[in-house]
């Protein structure tokens, strides 16, 4: 019998409502799969400042560092906006944990079923058959942890601020063969994104994977393309893509673009894979829900489970090894969704809606 190991981290408003429901499929599968779920509840984000004094208490770190993965909540909201910007939850949470587990690779899949084609701004013509792609980010590196950071005070009274935007080599393959990896598991298709025209990291970045590719794996279709054209064709025709993978800002933006064409946020799961082992000699990785914490929904039972059950379905299948048990999971919400027109408000388009709990009910069902 396997014992799967993680930290839960519910987070705030909506967070705890989606989790409670992800944790009852997670169970229900441990029951069918001879499977040992062995995890401990721990506060973060606005929680974590209101119980603890930061959003990132040091118990919190602690039980996470015992664990083989980390299913996470969302964080955030109006709360906490008053606070200083290195202080909200977000920024205070999300960035140190990245670091402490050197979380160097996001992978979101975009993911839209063909029946739910009304929840994308984009025409139905142009996906008449939903979308299926994946967007990976470089997550540690770039321009959000680039030294020097500063702010300082001019001789003439004015205020300048310095970002840095910085990238090695060897960050560079790294994110390079997860793309690969993932590509192999599709179509064998990837197109890296830079701004190579006018940033010396992206001159740096198109060359080491042009370089990479050619050498390990001549098999895949590499193409490239700049930034800001990438961001037209997300919104043109999406499913010209397959995997595409850039660095740090360019993949916050393309990856939350792609969250909009696909509809709603209650759907997209996401992954955040480091370079370290868990005691399973698999990725180590932090899986959340791609949406936000949606305050004006909190307490309602209303929220869209989906997005917190597929990331419990990706730690599945990264940092444990179970992609049957996975793509078990994954099946059940697609029948559910779709066969079944089981539907809460976000995704329904004019259909009866359900709440967060009978979502989570008709997905275990189907399981």
């Amino acid at each position: 019998m396997q014992t799967l190991k993680f930290a839960v981290l519910p987070g705030d408003y909506i967070g705890p409502e989606v989790m409670t429901e992800a944790l009852r499929v997670l169970e229900h599968v441990a029951k069918q799969e001879n499977l040992t779920l062995s995890y401990q509840t721990a506060d973060v984000g606005g929680a974590g400042i209101d119980n603890h004094g930061k959003a990132l208490p040091d118990s919190t770190l602690a039980i996470c560092k015992e664990a083989d993965a980390i299913l996470f909540g969302s964080v955030g909201g109006p709360k906490w906006e008053k606070l200083p910007p290195k202080e909200q939850p977000e920024r205070a949470a999300l960035l140190p944990l990245r670091k402490a587990f050197n979380l160097f690779a996001n992978i979101r899949p975009g993911l839209l079923y063909s029946d739910l084609t009304d929840a994308s701004p984009l025409k139905t013509e142009r996906i008449p058959n939903g979308i299926d792609i994946v967007c990976i980010r470089e997550l540690t590196g770039g321009i959000y942890f680039g030294q020097p950071k500063t702010t300082t005070l001019l001789e003439n009274g004015e205020e300048q601020a310095i970002d840095t935007m910085v990238y090695k080599t060897s960050e560079i393959e790294r994110i390079a063969e997860v793309a690969a990896v993932t590509a192999k598991a599709r179509g064998n298709k990837v197109c890296s994104v830079d701004k190579a025209n006018v940033l010396e990291t992206s001159v740096l970045w198109r060359r080491v994977v042009t370089a990479y590719f050619a050498k390990n794996h001549p098999e895949i279709a590499l193409s490239h393309m700049y930034v800001d054209n990438a961001a037209m064709q997300l919104a043109r025709d999406p499913n010209q893509f397959d995997v595409l993978f850039t660095e740090n800002m360019f993949g916050d933006i393309l990856s939350d673009e792609m969250a909009v064409i696909c509809g709603s946020l209650g759907m997209l799961s996401s992954a955040s894979l480091g370079t370290g082992k868990n005691t399973l000699d698999l990725p180590f990785g932090l899986y959340e829900p791609a949406g936000g914490t949606a305050p004006d929904i909190a307490g309602k039972g209303i929220a869209n489970p989906c997005a917190q059950i597929l990331s419990a379905a990706m730690m599945l299948r990264y940092s444990f090894g179970l992609d049957a048990v996975a793509a078990k999971i994954e099946a059940a919400v697609r029948k559910a969704v779709t066969q079944d027109g089981v539907r809460t408000g976000d995704i329904a388009f004019g259909k009866p809606t359900v709440g967060t709990k009978a979502m989570a009910d008709a997905i275990i069902a189907n399981l």
